[in-house]
């Protein structure tokens, strides 16, 4: 049977980001490449296993329950993206897959408000189909245990958090039951999970942030120095302030702040921390706002790198009552399943990009506050670095 088996099981922001290409973007193309952070081998054959769950993709639509769905509850999706999508299929054509030494290799290319839907259904089919070949089963009472125990330390300190673990998880029948699980033990401190597909099942809130991909997409296209800005402008311009939380280290979250306006600091609700040390950070985030007469108690922070429960609360206290904070927890709830299996640790991410079909392909990078989340090529990189003022 099929890992991803609907046009839903994606996390949200794969719409959400869509749409904003096609508002906004509706010629520009881009290309997204894999990246495995471990440089992990995959089995003989895992190439073509791969490429067969793609192709089982293409039969995927959305449906008419799926639909009033997202008419419900995602109101800043207009009516028009949703028809859209109504006829969308995903084309496997769009989709090179190779493998060389036991590494895998995996291009997606096209129009962006295409293509960028590709990145999270072909990250968790990877993840579930590895552990499927591989043989590793997982250990589903020390699941649930740690799951329900997990819900219950968050519920007890006042943790109010989201699942962000579609992309790394273990399984869709892991995610399914870890979300069950949350929404039953953790209570209202559960506030939702980026899965659209588990929101719409679990009728939970569907959550979630803008990626790194759109900001690196206006690196490419305005500069570097303009990329942060420009990308939050336009967000603006599309979401009209919903959907408010920014996302700030794609350049580097020194970088981001330097560019960080009074306006979009009003604007924007919360500020996403994904890299570097949490703790600088929060008194970065303070002091910026304080710069710009903002009063940080009525903002907030959402925390989502590596995170599990302890570092949780030790954020939280942390934070205290200085600025708002919330967390988005992912692979240490989709894929701790005990049997002394770990999750992979592999992201999709946008390599290159154009305006138009008779541009010329331009790169893009991603820099980071933790250096071995940097990518794009040594060059253009250090291109980046050099025009922020990194080096």
């Amino acid at each position: 049977m099929a890992i991803i088996k609907s046009i839903l099981d994606t996390d949200l922001y794969k719409f959400t980001t869509s749409y904003a290409y096609s508002k906004l973007f509706p010629r520009a193309y881009g290309e997204f490449e894999f990246v495995d952070r471990n440089n992990g081998d995959y089995p003989d054959g895992f190439d073509q296993l791969l490429r067969e769950e793609l192709e089982d993709m293409s039969k995927l639509y959305l449906t008419k329950d799926e639909e009033q769905f997202m008419r419900e509850n995602i109101p800043y999706l207009p009516p028009f993206y949703i028809d859209y999508l109504k006829g969308f299929r995903f084309d496997p054509s769009e989709v090179e897959i190779t493998m060389e030494n036991h590494k895998l290799h995996i291009k997606a290319s096209g129009l962006l408000y295409r293509i960028t839907l590709w990145e999270t259904p072909i990250l968790a089919t990877v993840s579930e189909l590895y552990f499927k070949v591989t043989g590793q089963k997982p250990d589903m009472a020390y699941m649930e245990k740690a799951a329900i125990e997990k819900a219950a330390r968050m519920k007890e300190n006042d943790i109010v958090f989201s699942m962000f673990g579609m992309r790394r998880r273990f399984s869709f029948d892991v995610e399914d039951r870890v979300t069950e699980l949350l929404k039953h033990y953790a209570g209202k401190n559960f506030f939702g999970t980026s899965n659209v597909y588990l929101a719409y099942k679990h009728r939970v809130n569907v959550t979630g942030t803008h990626p790194h991909e759109w900001v690196q997409f206006h690196g490419s296209v305005y500069g570097y120095k303009m990329a942060n800005y420009m990308s939050m402008e336009n967000w603006i311009n599309v979401y009209d302030g919903d959907l408010g939380t920014v996302l700030t280290d794609t350049y580097t979250s020194d970088v981001f702040f330097r560019n960080f306006s009074r306006k979009h600091a009003a604007l924007f609700t919360s500020l996403r921390h994904d890299s570097g040390d949490p703790f600088v950070y929060v008194d970065k985030a303070i002091k910026r706002y304080e710069e710009l007469r903002i009063d940080p108690k009525i903002k907030y922070i959402v925390f989502s790198d590596s995170l599990n429960v302890d570092k949780a609360i030790e954020i939280k206290n942390y934070c205290g009552d200085r600025i708002g904070a919330t967390f988005g927890i992912g692979t240490n709830l989709t894929a701790d399943v005990g049997n002394d299996i770990k999750g992979m640790n592999i992201v999709m991410k946008l390599f290159r990009c154009k305006m138009t079909a008779q541009d010329k392909w331009h790169e893009c990078v991603k820099l980071s506050d933790s250096e071995g989340k940097y990518t794009g090529s040594e060059k253009e990189i250090r291109l980046a670095k050099e025009t922020l003022g990194l080096i």
